[in-house]
């Protein structure tokens, strides 16, 4: 079926595919916005923002992100499911889908590549204490006091710096723990 016989109107059904279509679209534009909302309910009383903010140090706001992304995929598949409804060629548009869903899991990837590492890290360095707040540690050329250990990373003060030590180093490299005496 090509795009003049959808459109024709002296072809059989052209009414109901448009609003069959029609329909498709503001089903598609309620149900996002509906879904959108209680995605960003459900994450804000999870306070999945301040739980990450505070634990893993990430001021980006996910519960908005999280939400926008799911209301715009609703939003695609609903003008998918339209097109369809009207008999257009939807070969190009899942091949569009396809592209645009390897391009956000590449993008999604490539952001948390270093995060869930250390992020596992920091859940081993609690599960096993290893360090606690106070000890005094020397990883690789880095020597000090262990001011701060989150879930991604641990603060150390070094002759009145403070160093930022990813918490995927402390786990793959040698940690020497030195008395607090030595320290000077």
């Amino acid at each position: 079926m090509d795009i003049k016989s959808i459109f024709d109107l002296s072809s059989e059904g052209w009414m109901i595919k448009l609003i069959a279509a029609i329909a498709v679209l503001l089903i598609g534009l309620i149900a996002a916005r509906i879904i959108s909302k209680l995605i960003t309910k459900i994450l804000s009383e999870l306070e999945v923002n301040r739980i990450l903010k505070e634990q893993a140090g990430v001021k980006i706001p996910i519960e908005e992100f999280v939400s926008s992304l799911v209301k715009y995929l609703i939003y695609f598949i609903a003008i998918i499911w339209a097109l369809t409804e009207l008999g257009l060629q939807t070969v190009i548009l899942y091949i569009i889908l396809a592209i645009v869903l390897v391009i956000l899991v590449s993008f999604i990837v490539l952001a948390f590549k270093d995060f869930i590492p250390n992020i596992t890290a920091g859940f081993f360095l609690h599960q096993k204490n290893i360090i606690k707040k106070g000890d005094i540690i020397k990883v690789k050329d880095i020597e000090g006091q262990v001011m701060d250990i989150s879930l991604v990373e641990t603060t150390i003060k070094s002759k009145g710096d403070m160093i930022y030590v990813p918490n995927s180093v402390l786990t793959k490299n040698e940690i020497i723990k030195k008395s607090k005496k030595s320290k000077k």
